[in-house]
């Protein structure tokens, strides 16, 4: 409903949006209140960027593509998921050797870096919505 409301390019910043403040808290906080409140955000900001996201993809396709760029984009989420999953499960292996020995603090550090990394993921993703947002509405960047 708020995609339809507000539009799909809205959308999509806003959801970034939450998902960094929730990648934020995890990369910045401990504690279980901190973890679980962080995923709550996470995840809804995930919800509002992939509904906007999949609806501004849409939105444009002619009828008879449908079908195929609704695939692809499901093939693309699902590759991302995990690209992403593997690539920071890394980031957390890398920063946290010996994770099954390690002391509760380098496995905090270790998630505190992984979402970090995430967070500049994010902001990559931001910078791009915003320069299609700026292409689609014609605004030159003056960089």
């Amino acid at each position: 409903r708020l995609t339809d409301r507000l539009g799909s390019q809205r959308m999509t910043r806003a959801g970034l949006g939450i998902l960094l403040c929730g990648a934020l808290l995890l990369s910045l906080t401990s504690g279980l209140i901190a973890y679980l409140a962080a995923l709550m955000i996470l995840t809804t900001g995930y919800s509002l960027f992939q509904a906007a996201n999949n609806t501004g993809v849409m939105s444009d396709v002619e009828a008879a593509r449908r079908g195929t760029i609704s695939g692809l984009l499901n093939l693309s989420r699902n590759l991302g998921l995990i690209v992403g999953t593997s690539a920071l499960g890394a980031v957390f292996a890398w920063v946290t050797p010996n994770v099954t020995r390690a002391a509760p603090q380098a496995v905090t550090h270790g998630l505190h870096a992984t979402f970090a990394v995430a967070v500049g993921l994010i902001l990559v993703a931001m910078a791009m919505a915003w320069g299609h947002t700026c292409a689609a509405n014609g605004v030159q960047n003056t960089r």
